[in-house]
């Protein structure tokens, strides 16, 4: 009866609530609470009441109604508003700090707080929380995506990971998956890619997203089977035995991805990038290539499908701009990991049977494909596709395709005569037959995607003599006027993209002409054109934009050609490479200027983020070089910084070809000896110039790069003791710094000392001074007897540090030469006052040593009077420092009791 009661007396007062009838609402609730002896329904009437309150208080926000404020706390409290009605009590206990009951409840609040936050935060908690604010629909967007960032989170977290992985959470993820969400398959994706990254037991449509995101999932799973993620996990690492079947299985789910039609063309780069990355060799001493074996024997008529799509016919498989050129590198690189002639047999055979298969004169569709495909191989394997080429009936085939009516036929058989060019040397035919050819082409179609094809070819076959003047393949003007056509196709926007990347394709062939690259760099519309190309998602275009700044910076490698050996080819009548006069000096520094003002800084720092499928070592090499010929000049490493250089550098100096990374770490020593680091390598990055740099330091590399490495390395060790101590002391730079301040050449033995004078800070570098059995603390003090100044002022700014730090050191000084006093005389009497200034300095850490007798050394020797003469002069701004420090060593002197103060006679 008393439960019929307390729920009649609650309804009522809802009615009155939801009324407005507050006071009678109250009124309902309380009576109710009299009668209630049901817990579950007396804490629903308590809240209702507790609503109620919180609707009658109300407070004015400067107001100090004390009362009124601890009874919204008390409301708020039986909301279960903890953090709110804390705050509450809070203020009332300020107000009145003294009053028991406020510092009572703000006590309870308080550990109550603390409590729910322990629940809360409870990782097991948190993950089922998290699962169930994704999977209510009613909940807002915002706490969705809060709650998906901060499952993912978690998940990169051996405990959390864990933690998921036994709460059901796999399940619940494909869950998430299911839903066909974008936000909610990216989500899963990404969080199953966390829980997989180095655990092998636990192992579109916003399509770029969830394809890289899948991508990294697959990645982590390779490299927790394949051992490539070397990090400890315990034992539970051993419950996997046998990996090879779970790789086998990837490997065919990604050769099945790359000819599916069902699967984006991001989806389709991400596979293909998966496969080139993880299954050719990365080292070849590496005996085990049977994951390229497999890949052959069970997807390369799949990758070679991939690559003869022709994206202007129906039926394709869905592409990006990409994805032909990620193809053909693959490919390469599977042919390139095959160790003998049988494996190689093979391979070619395996395009041979495709390409048969795809001819039909029958079907011109399927002959295009096949064209297509050799294009592919041409611009991977070349060996590959120029036998192809040449069997019988291919090449007919594609001189027959120029012919057509059809544009498509056109395009593809004009861009495989292109691609067959790329190595003359191998390509007969088109040498033979390749000019006349495309010289047709050229004047009969009135096509502009067909004419831009056409000239590209005449561009490639035309560029053969390279830079050397003396083998020019077009008559005088002619390259010129190519060129110039090209620059106009480049600069016309109604052109398509893909068309327009041809332009460029015939420039980097024809910039090998020093009129041509001068021409082009003073066209500042066209070199906007080519970076905004460059900075499109069609990567494919990269190489070229590489070759082109290579081209005009004149970056490329060089043979010195000795003038006794040019003598001797003439007498022989041998040919002899001319250089063009605009290939000098001067012209170079002309062009670098203009590039960087056309904002060549900002194309490069996007082209370097490219996929590593398309911007390979070679390309990487060539950006290295153009990097480092922008940097040549000081005045214009702000520009680069600002531009984003500094960032871009790093990649390019960490991976790639040997001399590549060497050009990328030289350029990054050039802008990181006059700049401050914080702009130029900002945040954690910082910390990653340092190994590049102290790669430089090594014999073998060239003094220009000591020295420019030195230079950078003391400006980072200006930066913070974090820098000094946990980068470049841990890199081992000390070793080669001390090697070259032995260096004959006195500007790198001034940049090793000035770098070693910002290291001595470090405690590291002063213990390897305190250590015997070496000559290092005696060549600081022979170094600060050098008659150059800069030299002394960097020795003697190291010794006065280091002896200041350590005190043994003031000692030990005196015994590594004799020579050390006539060296401290000098110091203190020198005319420079900086130099003078350090000298003062050692001689007070030595008197400040707790040696007496050393002390009492100094002062009986001529350095006293050295000491009162300077001390005693006119105060000087100019020589204030030295002056200074005499007056502190004369002091320091009389408190040790070796000398008296000079008293006046009465």
């Amino acid at each position: 009866l008393q439960m019929d009661d307390a729920n009649q007396l609650k309804d009522e007062g809802n009615k009155h609530f939801q009324a407005g009838e507050i006071d009678k609402a109250i009124e309902c609730y309380t009576n109710a609470i009299k009668v209630c002896k049901d817990k579950t329904l007396l804490a629903v009437i308590y809240r209702n009441r507790s609503a109620c309150f919180l609707k009658k208080v109300t407070i004015d926000v400067d107001a100090a109604d004390i009362k009124a404020l601890y009874r919204r706390c008390q409301a708020l409290e039986k909301l279960g508003k903890l953090d709110m009605a804390f705050k509450d009590v809070q203020r009332c206990a300020t107000l009145e700090p003294k009053n028991k009951t406020f510092l009572e409840t703000l006590r309870r609040l308080g550990a109550e707080i603390q409590a729910k936050l322990k629940t809360t935060f409870s990782t097991d908690s948190r993950v089922q929380n998290m699962f169930d604010i994704l999977f209510d629909e009613e909940m807002d967007k915002d706490k969705k995506e809060k709650a998906a960032n901060n499952l993912i989170v978690l998940s990169r977290e051996d405990a959390g990971a864990e933690r998921i992985f036994q709460n059901n959470g796999v399940p619940l993820l494909l869950n998430m998956i299911d839903t066909g969400k974008p936000e909610m398959i990216v989500a899963a994706v990404r969080t199953l890619s966390g829980m997989c990254t180095g655990h092998k037991a636990r192992v579109s449509r916003r399509e770029k997203e969830i394809a890289l995101a899948t991508s990294n999932l697959f990645q982590c799973i390779n490299d927790s089977l394949t051992g490539a993620d070397t990090r400890e996990y315990g034992k539970e690492a051993a419950l996997v035995l046998d990996a090879a079947k779970d790789l086998k299985t990837i490997l065919l789910a990604l050769l099945e991805m790359i000819a599916n039609k069902n699967v984006s063309g991001y989806g389709r780069d991400q596979a293909l990038n998966l496969l080139s990355k993880n299954v050719p060799r990365t080292n070849k001493k590496n005996p085990d290539y049977s994951r390229t074996l497999f890949t052959i024997d069970h997807g390369l008529k799949k990758i070679l499908k991939v690559c003869g799509q022709v994206p202007e016919l129906p039926d394709q498989l869905p592409l990006t701009e990409n994805s032909q050129m990620i193809a053909s590198v693959l490919l390469n690189k599977l042919y390139d990991d095959l160790t003998c002639d049988p494996e190689r047999d093979n391979f070619r055979e395996i395009c041979d049977q495709y390409i048969k298969s795809k001819i039909d004169p029958n079907n011109m569709d399927k002959t295009l494909h096949a064209v297509n495909t050799i294009s592919g191989l041409l611009q991977g394997p070349f060996d590959v596709g120029n036998a192809l080429v040449g069997h019988q009936g291919v090449m007919e085939m594609m001189v027959a395709l120029c012919g057509s009516e059809r544009e498509v036929d056109q395009m593809v058989a004009v861009e495989a005569l292109i691609h067959s060019s790329t190595k003359m040397s191998r390509a007969s035919f088109i040498i033979t037959n390749g000019v006349s050819l495309l010289k047709d082409i050229y004047k009969k179609t009135t096509n502009e995607k067909i004419k831009i094809r056409a000239l590209v070819g005449l561009c490639k076959l035309g560029s053969a003599g390279g830079d050397d003047y003396s083998l020019r393949q077009f008559a005088e003007g002619s390259t010129e006027k190519l060129a110039k056509q090209c620059r106009k196709w480049l600069c016309n926007p109604k052109i398509d993209a893909k068309t327009r990347k041809w332009a460029i394709e015939g420039l980097a062939y024809l910039t090998n002409d020093a009129d041509v690259k001068d021409d082009f760099v003073e066209d500042e519309l066209a070199l906007k054109a080519m970076f905004d190309l460059a900075k499109s998602t069609d990567k494919t275009i990269i190489y070229a934009v590489a070759c082109t700044l290579v081209n005009c910076t004149n970056s490329y490698e060089k043979k010195e050609i000795l003038p006794e050996l040019v003598q001797l080819a003439k007498f022989s009548k041998q040919h002899v490479p001319e250089q063009h006069p605009k290939d000098k000096k001067d012209f170079i520094e002309k062009r670098v200027k203009r590039l960087l003002k056309a904002g060549v800084i900002s194309a490069l720092a996007v082209m370097v983020k490219a996929d590593s499928s398309i911007l390979t070592d070679k390309t990487k090499e060539m950006l290295a070089r153009v990097f480092l010929a922008l940097s040549a000049d000081p005045k214009d490493r702000g520009i680069i910084v600002a531009q984003g250089g500094g960032k871009a550098l790093i990649p390019l100096a960490l991976e790639g070809t040997d001399a590549g990374k060497g050009k990328a770490c030289h350029a990054l020593a050039k802008i990181a000896a006059v700049s401050n680091p914080t702009i130029a390598f900002p945040g954690e990055r910082v910390y990653e110039v340092v190994r590049p740099l102290v790669s430089l330091l090594h014999t073998d590399k060239e003094g220009a790069q000591n020295y420019e490495a030195l230079r950078g390395l003391t400006n980072l060790a200006a930066y913070s003791e974090k820098l000094r101590w946990s980068k470049i002391v841990k890199e081992k730079a000390l070793p080669e710094i001390e090697n070259l301040m032995f260096e004959e050449n006195e500007k790198i033995r001034l940049a090793a000392t000035e770098c070693m004078c910002n290291l001595v800070t470090s405690k590291e570098v002063q213990e390897r001074y305190l250590e015997d059995g070496n000559d290092k603390l005696k060549l600081l003090v022979l170094l600060c007897g050098e008659d150059d100044d800069k030299i002394q002022i960097a020795a003697a700014g190291a010794l006065a540090m280091i002896t200041a730090a350590q005190k043994k050191l003031c000692t030990k000084m005196t015994l590594v030469t004799v020579q050390w006093l006539e060296i401290l005389q000098r110091l203190c009497l020198h005319s420079n006052p900086k130099i003078q200034h350090r000298g003062m300095v050692i001689v007070y850490n030595m008197l400040d040593s707790d040696n007496n007798e050393l002390a009492k050394k100094l002062i009986e020797s001529e350095l006293l009077e050295i000491l009162t003469v300077i001390g005693k002069a006119e105060d000087n701004p100019k020589r204030q420092d030295p002056i200074d420090a005499a007056r502190t060593c004369l002091v320091k002197a009389m408190d040790l009791g070796l000398i008296k103060p000079f008293s006046t006679p009465s």
